[in-house]
């Protein structure tokens, strides 16, 4: 009977409680030469743009709001001189140099490394006082 359970005295095959980590490393040596070889090769995603176009006819008055670097407001209204001007009350002077006419546009102006929270704060601060045409002044394309 000792014969047919596999070995004489009890003593059978002892089972491998080991797990073999050859083929685990070579699985991830080899995924890791993969993406070090298809990483350069992945594109970041770009935002396309629109372009702006030129306007066929300039507006006779434009109200410019000027964001400066230090965050200071300046008001000008065609070519006239520059007026300092706070947040708080820039919605009264631009409907002040409005004179009741909505048809006369607001455009803000800002330097290229102003933060886009203070623009936000600008155009902000006009739509809630009711100005409907307030726009963002951009550089022509060459």
């Amino acid at each position: 009977m000792a014969a047919l359970m596999g070995g004489s005295g009890g003593r059978g095959r002892r089972s491998m409680n080991e797990i073999n980590m050859v083929p685990f490393i070579d699985v991830m040596l080899v995924l890791l030469i993969i993406f070090m070889v298809t990483a350069p090769l992945i594109t970041t995603g770009l935002i396309d743009l629109p372009t702006v176009g030129k306007s066929q006819q300039q507006p006779q008055r434009v109200i410019e709001v000027t964001v400066a670097s230090d965050d200071k407001l300046r008001l000008r209204i065609d070519a006239e001189a520059p007026a300092a001007v706070t947040l708080s009350q820039l919605a009264a002077r631009v409907r002040q140099l409005q004179a009741g006419s909505d048809d006369i546009p607001v455009v803000i102006s800002a330097e290229r490394n102003i933060k886009y929270d203070s623009v936000v704060r600008v155009m902000d601060s006009l739509q809630r006082a009711g100005i409907k045409r307030v726009g963002l002044a951009v550089k022509q394309a060459g």
